[in-house]
């Protein structure tokens, strides 16, 4: 996929690819950021998680 992101310089292409890992028996997720968030109870609760991060990490002076 052809993307340009705000701070990128000029289009490049992006694959998306599953940010969910198992570490120990525990799900967290990576961001852009390198960093890991979690654990999570289960794959849903890390996908909602990761949509949750998104929103903060787009909008980082909004409340909760």
């Amino acid at each position: 996929m052809l993307a340009m992101r705000a701070a990128d310089s000029a289009p490049a292409t992006r694959f998306r690819s599953d940010r969910v890992c198992r570490i120990n028996g525990q799900l967290f997720f990576s961001t852009r950021e390198n960093t890991l968030e979690g654990p999570f109870d289960s794959h849903e609760i890390a996908e909602q998680e990761i949509k949750a991060y998104i929103m903060r990490m787009q909008n980082p002076h909004s409340k909760r």
